[in-house]
This record gives C-alpha cells, structure tokens and sequence, in this order.
C-alpha cells in the first residue's frame, strides 16, 4: 500500500492557527510556533474574559442601584431585604435600568421596600 503524506492537512492546520494570529505584532501573526503560543495565551484570557464579564456587570449594576438607594434614605442591603420580603422579584440589570431611566419608579421601589421592612 502507498504511503500518504501529510503536507497538505499539516499546512491546513497550520494556516487556521496563523489565521487567529492575524493582527498579532511583530513575528506572532506570521511565525508557527510563536502564533500557536499566542492564539493559546489568548484563549485562554478569552475563556477567563468571558467569565470577568459577569462579574464586572453584576458589580456595576450593584454599584448603581446602591447610589439610587443613597438618594433615597436607604441603603443597599436592606433595599434588597426589603424586596424579597416584599415579594417584588426584580433582577439587578432591570433593577440598576429602572434606577437610570425612570426615578419615580425606583422611588417607589424603595418606599414598597421600606414598609415590607415595617
């Protein structure tokens, strides 16, 4: 049996790992072995990415509807106990929304929670 080589799915894998590296500086967007060292490195900061993202945004959004609170008498931990006692199911993104965008309503928010909280 004839022996097959390999060069042409070699060469194809070869171009999608220089394909990712495109934009890399210097020799990393067109050297093989230094592209596949920074496509792995930038993978994983991508994969690590994604899951700061969450974080940054929950953060945000607290860091919001705690200010709205603030102007409202009242601080973050008891605007938060105050709605789950009174069974208003609001996540932070509508929450820091509402707080933004219409302050009537988030006002009203916090007066719901300061009488479930009596």
């Amino acid at each position: 049996m004839a022996r097959i080589k390999g060069a042409i799915m070699t060469r194809k894998r070869r171009n999608k790992v220089l394909k990712l590296a495109k934009g890399y500086y210097g020799s990393k967007h067109a050297l093989f072995k230094t592209a596949k060292q920074a496509v792995m490195k930038s993978g994983n900061y991508a994969y690590i990415g994604r899951k700061l993202k969450k974080r940054d945004f929950r953060k945000l959004w607290i860091t919001r509807i705690s200010a709205a609170c603030k102007l409202n008498g009242m601080n973050y931990s008891t605007f938060m106990n105050g709605l789950k006692k009174a069974d208003i199911n609001l996540n932070r993104k509508m929450l820091s929304e509402i707080a933004i965008a219409d302050p009537a309503a988030f006002t009203a928010l916090t007066e719901k929670a300061k009488a479930a909280l009596n």
